[in-house]
């Protein structure tokens, strides 16, 4: 019997929310801004009330459950938002909170594990119980599965793939420490080296300047990739850097979790496409044979949808305690 469920996607610019079947079918969405200064009982109304507005249109859909990813470190069981960067919260309950509001069951989870949990059951690892998903956006996040189970770890934070160091004395991370993989192929560090390499050399970071409309703070991800495509030799090798930085921590991820398949998305995946065979060929080339030989690597599935459907599936999943 098929059943039905919301899934929020809370971030900190946006807030997206679906009506989501069990085999992974978008009925309906919502999606609202969020501002910086909104406190947490602000958002939590905001949320509420188009979560309500979404089930009036839709009476006749038996919702079972609620299911909300959140960039950040969400305490396991609870649902407490340990800490979300993005909306600056600290020790939010979320899950209780909203619980209270609506007369539903919340699950809570990081939003990137939602987006695994999408994946898993509706996307690029269908039929995979050994599985890593690897977010490349803004930041580096992650996710593992393992022998059909989605790893927590003892404290909820496994699968913090983007802080694993791939460069012992490399550029120091947001996170404090240095060399870690989102410091050298998250956004904000193609950003930063890309800045950086415009400033020493003007000239041959012509074509990325004039696509930021002539303002170098401006150049980002989405510059390099403009530039790449338009063949600039500073862009290309502004990505060779990425690459190697994704080779070396995919590679450490296979010879240690020894999954079947690494599903790559994120923004900066979907806008250099390119990285996720190139990311390959390089695994293959410097990863233990007997951990690569049945691994593939492929390109996420769910796009935008990844985290609106991985937070359904996860409070489905919840809910039944199967794997639907």
């Amino acid at each position: 019997m098929q059943k039905w469920a919301i899934g929020v996607d809370l971030g900190g610019t946006k807030i997206e929310i679906a009506i989501v079947s069990t085999n992974g079918r978008v009925l309906d969405r919502l999606r609202i801004p969020t501002e910086s200064t909104e406190s947490p009982e602000q958002i939590i109304d905001k949320i509420s009330e188009n979560i309500e507005k979404l089930v009036d249109k839709h009476l006749d859909i038996p919702l079972e459950t609620i299911g909300i990813g959140v960039a950040g470190q969400i305490q396991k069981n609870t649902g407490i938002i340990k800490y979300a960067p993005n909306l600056n919260w600290h020790n939010v309950d979320l899950q209780s909170l909203l619980s209270k509001k609506l007369g539903k069951t919340i699950t809570v989870c990081n939003d990137v594990k939602a987006a695994a949990w999408g994946e898993w059951f509706y996307g690029a690892g269908v039929g995979f119980d050994d599985m890593v998903c690897i977010f490349v956006g803004t930041g580096i996040g992650g996710a593992i599965i393992s022998d059909g189970k989605m790893i927590d770890g003892c404290n909820n934070t496994a699968g913090e793939v983007g802080h694993m160091t791939v460069q012992l004395h490399g550029p120091v991370c947001h996170c404090g420490n240095y060399g870690c993989l989102e410091a050298l192929a998250g956004g904000w560090a193609i950003s930063r080296d890309a800045q950086q390499a415009v400033q020493s050399d003007t000239k041959g970071g012509s074509m990325l300047l004039e696509l930021a409309g002539g303002d170098i703070n401006a150049i980002d991800g989405k510059t390099v990739a403009a530039a790449l495509g338009k063949g600039d030799s500073m862009a290309r090798g502004l990505v060779d850097n990425v690459t190697d930085a994704l080779i070396a921590g995919v590679t450490t991820i296979i010879n240690m979790v020894g999954p079947c398949r690494i599903v790559l998305g994120g923004g900066v995946i979907e806008g250099i496409p390119e990285l996720v065979d190139r990311v390959e060929a390089g695994v293959k080339k410097y990863a233990l044979k007997a951990a690569i030989d049945l691994v593939k690597i492929v390109p996420a599935q769910l796009h935008n949808d990844s985290g609106v459907v991985g937070a359904a599936a996860f409070a489905l999943h919840k809910l039944t305690k199967d794997t639907l």
